[in-house]
């Protein structure tokens, strides 16, 4: 996340971006673990917003069903599985898969039974970004329609959003993109995507 931390710096956001261990804990553990201390961080801030990359959109959506954070402005989501992965679906019982993704990865399929899927629609402003391209031609022929290497375009959607956009970037390398970082600029500055084509 440097290169947009940088950009949000420039342009004269107080970035807070803190590290969480994705793999060691599950969604519900993680939510807390990443948030409280980038809130404690900003306790003299009078709006925060939140711009988050895959799995960290779920945590900030488990973490606002359960707590209040009274001077959110924005959440801007880049590739989030909001509805799932049908690549946790199909990979989830092969040796390995566990271990490399750990329990909050088990809990991103798309069924019933899935954390994002359970969390329900928006209850607060979110703009989120989509990518259609791949560098993982494997995962994404798991993945119906067009998708990103990890999650298909329509599962980034959220009831309840407020603006969703998608741009020729991958999943793994999306907030390392100049029109994503350009995009998540804009977001937070106006409230919604610069839709505009040339």
């Amino acid at each position: 996340m440097e290169k947009l931390d940088d950009a949000l710096t420039v342009v004269g956001y107080k970035v807070i971006n803190l590290g969480y261990p994705s793999r060691e804990h599950a969604i519900e553990t993680l939510a807390a673990m990443a948030i409280e201390p980038a809130l404690a961080a900003c306790n003299d801030a009078t709006e925060i917003s939140f711009v988050t990359h895959s799995l960290g959109g779920i945590l900030v959506r488990q973490y606002l069903t359960h707590k209040e954070i009274a001077n959110l402005k924005y959440v801007v989501m880049l590739g989030p599985p909001n509805q799932g992965s049908e690549v946790v679906d199909k990979l989830r019982d092969i040796a390995g898969f566990h271990f490399l993704n750990g329990d909050a990865g088990m809990q991103l399929g798309t069924d019933q039974l899935s954390v994002p899927v359970r969390l329900g629609p928006a209850n607060f402003d979110v703009g989120i970004i989509a990518g259609n391209q791949s560098i993982n031609w494997i995962l994404s022929t798991l993945i119906p329609g067009n998708d990103d290497g990890k999650v298909s375009i329509a599962r980034t959607k959220l009831e309840g959003m407020n603006d969703h956009i998608v741009l020729p970037t991958t999943h793994p390398f999306m907030m390392q993109n100049a029109a994503a970082i350009s995009q998540v600029i804009y977001y937070l500055a106006n409230g919604s995507f610069n839709q505009k084509t040339d």
